[in-house]
């Protein structure tokens, strides 16, 4: 469809570039919704009779999915523009409810496999990377308030989508009442709250691709194109940035962010039920569990922008220095405190889930500061293999732990600290990892394009 090719999508002068944020958030707040998986989940488990780690596969599924799409997709996202990708995610993510909601309705569990994760998480990994790239050749002055526009939208999907799903569940079926301890839906209200979601994300979505331009001049082809410099001028394809130690230290630095923060926020809702459980009976109710999962996605969101923008003074690596070490002193006192009151509880998980969603802002800018604009795209696409990777170590650390220590609905604050504990050992090697984070070599850089630029501090700076 021509309306779709890049041409189409060049701004045409006099066109602001504040009305990219915008559409950036209408694809990020609708994908973002995976981070409100977590309220289906009593229920999910309930209705097809199973464990924890079968429902949690879903999920773990959708993020795979969104690394490997990311990652072999980068480059098409690149060379066919923003409003082509977001489309395909649209499609893609939409059909990931409809097809998850037949299997809900037919209680087949592999076709929520097959569509909330497999064709879904596909929507997931083009619809993140796609706007990203555009923001950062908008805003090539504040690459990190960019991304940080852009992918706080993701952060703060499940905000809207947590609430909304209660209303969902409690409309299509009288019994569930959200506000009542340990409340589950039924299978028909699941299907019907799914078959919703699909379409109204469709329509969103759609807006967003409606609005985006790509800037004069930032064209796929290099003949005309301008592209910023990273660090020394560096200017590096994706296929030999996978060849860097720069690439792979980073690449460990966002797994281990990500691992450590995905295992909170894909167990929130049945795990702030857990800590405060006494007699078999949890004081927290499924409204209140849910209200809980809104405001991790609100910290999430607002880490995404505040820690980003604020890693344009403070430069990247340093602000990786505070995600990751500052992280392992709140999972210590999480697992050692968190019991003693709600408060302590929710505010130590809503620092740490910033420090989750600013890493995720942070990262792009971080390689463009190591490789340039060049294919900034597709080495971020490359770069979220880590996603997946850590979306399967995190759940499946944390429902493993949880799955040998009793049956949801019985288990208690303790059950949780061993594997607080693991988050802290794989949160201190991406520390590690990140102070080992050196200029990118002049070999790897494409002579034909590479400019000039100050150190790694001073361009991050």
């Amino acid at each position: 469809m021509s309306v779709l090719d890049r041409e189409r999508s060049v701004a045409r002068p006099g066109f602001s570039r504040w009305l990219i944020p915008p559409a950036a958030l209408a694809v990020h707040l609708s994908i973002g919704q995976v981070y409100a998986f977590s309220v289906f989940k009593t229920s999910l488990v309930a209705h097809f009779g199973t464990g924890q780690t079968p429902v949690a596969a879903i999920f773990s599924i959708a993020i795979v999915m969104l690394g490997l799409s990311a990652a072999f997709g980068g480059t098409w996202v690149e060379r066919h523009g923003p409003r082509a990708a977001m489309v395909v995610a649209a499609l893609c993510w939409s059909a990931g409810f409809l097809v998850g909601s037949l299997g809900i309705a037919t209680s087949q569990l592999w076709l929520l496999y097959l569509g909330y994760g497999v064709i879904g998480g596909i929507g997931l990994g083009i619809g993140y990377i796609s706007p990203v790239s555009t923001l950062i050749k908008w805003f090539p002055d504040r690459p990190g308030l960019a991304t940080g526009m852009a992918i706080m939208g993701f952060g703060g999907g499940a905000l809207i989508a947590s609430p909304l799903s209660n209303a969902l569940l409690g409309h299509f079926d009288a019994g569930f009442d959200p506000t009542a301890k340990d409340a589950v839906a039924d299978g028909h209200a699941l299907a019907m709250t799914f078959l919703v979601l699909g379409v109204a994300y469709l329509v969103l979505m759609l807006f967003g691709a409606a609005l985006v331009r790509v800037p004069p001049g930032s064209g796929h082809a290099d003949a005309g194109a301008v592209h910023v410099p990273g660090h020394r001028g560096a200017q590096v394809r994706a296929a030999q940035a996978i060849r860097t130690p720069q690439f792979w230290l980073v690449w460990v630095v966002l797994f281990c962010n990500v691992t450590a923060g995905i295992g909170i926020l894909e167990q929130a809702a049945p795990m702030i039920q857990d800590f405060f459980r006494s007699g078999g009976t949890s004081s927290v109710t499924a409204a209140a569990a849910g209200g809980f999962v809104g405001l991790l996605s609100l910290a999430n969101m607002a880490g995404r922008f505040v820690w980003s923008s604020t890693s344009d003074w403070t430069g990247r690596r340093r602000i990786y220095v505070v995600y990751l070490g500052v992280g392992i002193v709140m999972y210590l006192l999480l697992a050692t405190l968190g019991t003693s009151s709600t408060a302590l509880f929710v505010g130590l998980a809503a620092v740490i889930i910033s420090f989750y969603g600013g890493g995720f802002a942070t990262v792009p800018a971080y390689l463009k500061d190591l490789f340039g604009t060049l294919e900034v795209g597709a080495v971020h696409g490359r770069l979220l293999t880590a996603w997946s990777a850590a979306g399967v170590a995190g759940p499946v650390i944390v429902n493993g732990i949880l799955d040998a220590s009793g049956k949801p609905g019985t288990l208690s604050a303790g059950a949780y600290r061993p594997a607080l504990f693991v988050m802290v050992g794989v949160l201190a090697v991406g520390f590690v990892a990140n102070l080992l984070v050196r200029d990118v070599d002049r070999r790897h850089f494409d002579e034909s394009v590479a400019g000039e630029a100050g150190t790694l501090e001073e361009v991050s700076a």
